[in-house]
C-alpha cells in the first residue's frame, strides 16, 4: 500500500501539483530554448565544457536537482506533514538493505555490459583516464549524483505518484503519468538531438521498470538503488561527447552514435529480467493488483491501519 501512504499527511490534492507543475513548466521551457538555438546542444556543450571544464558543468548540471531533492523532502514534511519514510516506502522504515543491494546488482550488471562492448568493440573507445582529474569527478560524482537521481524518484515515484494514485484512486494512472513524464524529462537531452526522438523508447521504458518496482516492492528503495548505480557508475566508467554527463571518466565512446538495438534490448530484454529476479527474491505476488487495482479511500486505509495496531 504504497500510494496509500499519501493518506499519513495533511491531503489536500493542490498541493501534489505544485512542484510537479513547476518542474515540468521549467522542462518545457528549456526544451523551447533548446529548439530555438542557432547552436546546437553538443557544440554548446563543447564552448563551455572548453571555458569552464567538465568538472564544473557537472556541478552546475547537477546542483539543481541536487537542491530540487531537499525542496521535495521539505515540501513534503512542511507542507504535506508527512514524514519521509511514509514517503519512502509502505515499510516501518526505510530499507537501506534494498536500496544498497539494487545499487550493487545494477553496478555489476553496467560493469559487465560496458566491459564486453569494449571487449568485442574495441575501436569505439579510448582509456582516457586521469588520476588528478578522476579524483574531483568521483568526489563530485558520489556526492551530487544520488542527490539528483533521489530528487527524480521521490519526485516522479514518490510525490507524483502518491498524489495522482490518490486522485485517480487506482495505480495505473500513476504508473503510465509518471513514466512517460520522466522519460519526456530527458527530451532536451543532446542524446535526444543526436539520435532522434527513438531513443525516449529507453528513457520512457526505464520511467515503466522504475515505476513497476516501486508499485511492486510497495517502495522507492529500489527504484532508488537502481537510478543511483546507473548514473553514478555511467558518468565515472564512459563519457561521449554528445552525452548530458560529459566527465573525465575512465573510458571515451569515440564512436559514431546510432538508435539501434542497445536502446531497446534494455527495455525489453534486461529490465523485465531483473523484474523476474526481484519478484523471486522478494517474493512478489498479485501483480495485477499492486499494478492496476484500486487504491484505498483515506476512510479504509485508516481503518486497515487501525486494525492491525490493534492486532499489534
Amino acid at each position: 500500500m504504497y500510494i496509500e501512504q499519501g493518506y499519513k499527511g495533511e491531503i489536500g490534492l493542490w498541493k501534489y501539483f505544485i512542484i510537479p507543475t513547476a518542474f515540468i513548466l521549467f522542462m518545457i521551457a528549456n526544451y523551447a530554448a533548446t529548439v530555438n538555438s542557432p547552436v546546437s546542444v553538443e557544440d554548446t556543450m563543447e564552448q563551455i565544457i572548453a571555458q569552464f571544464g567538465s568538472n564544473l558543468v557537472l556541478i552546475i548540471l547537477l546542483v539543481p536537482l541536487a537542491v530540487g531533492f531537499f525542496v521535495v523532502l521539505g515540501w513534503t514534511y512542511i507542507v504535506h506533514k508527512q514524514s519521509i519514510t511514509s514517503l519512502t516506502t509502505s515499510r516501518k522504515k526505510v530499507d537501506w538493505r534494498r536500496i544498497f543491494f539494487s545499487f550493487a546488482l545494477w553496478s555489476i550488471v553496467t560493469v559487465i555490459l560496458v566491459g564486453v562492448d569494449i571487449y568485442f568493440s574495441p575501436e569505439h573507445y579510448v582509456w582516457n583516464f586521469d588520476l588528478v582529474k578522476f579524483i574531483p569527478l568521483a568526489i563530485i560524482a558520489v556526492v551530487l549524483i544520488p542527490l539528483q537521481t533521489s530528487f527524480e524518484e521521490y519526485l516522479f515515484r514518490g510525490h507524483m505518484m502518491q498524489g495522482l494514485g490518490i486522485l485517480a484512486k487506482n495505480r495505473w494512472v500513476p504508473l503510465v503519468v509518471t513514466s512517460t513524464l520522466f522519460g519526456l524529462m530527458h527530451i532536451a537531452n543532446p542524446e535526444v538531438e543526436k539520435l532522434g526522438f527513438g531513443i525516449l523508447i529507453y528513457y520512457i521504458g526505464t520511467g515503466f521498470f522504475l515505476g513497476i518496482l516501486t508499485l511492486m516492492d510497495e517502495g522507492l528503495e529500489l527504484a532508488l538503488g537502481f537510478h543511483a548505480a546507473n548514473n553514478l557508475i555511467t558518468a565515472l566508467l564512459v563519457t561521449a561527447d554528445w552525452t548530458a554527463f560529459q566527465t573525465n571518466s575512465i573510458y571515451k565512446d569515440i564512436s559514431e552514435p546510432t538508435l539501434g538495438w542497445d536502446a531497446v534490448i534494455p527495455v525489453f530484454v534486461i529490465f523485465p529480467l531483473l523484474l523476474l529476479f526481484f519478484s523471486k527474491k522478494y517474493g512478489w505476488k498479485n501483480w495485477k493488483d499492486r499494478l492496476f487495482g484500486k487504491v484505498m479511500t483515506k476512510e479504509e486505509f485508516v481503518a486497515l491501519e487501525d486494525g492491525a495496531s490493534n492486532l499489534a
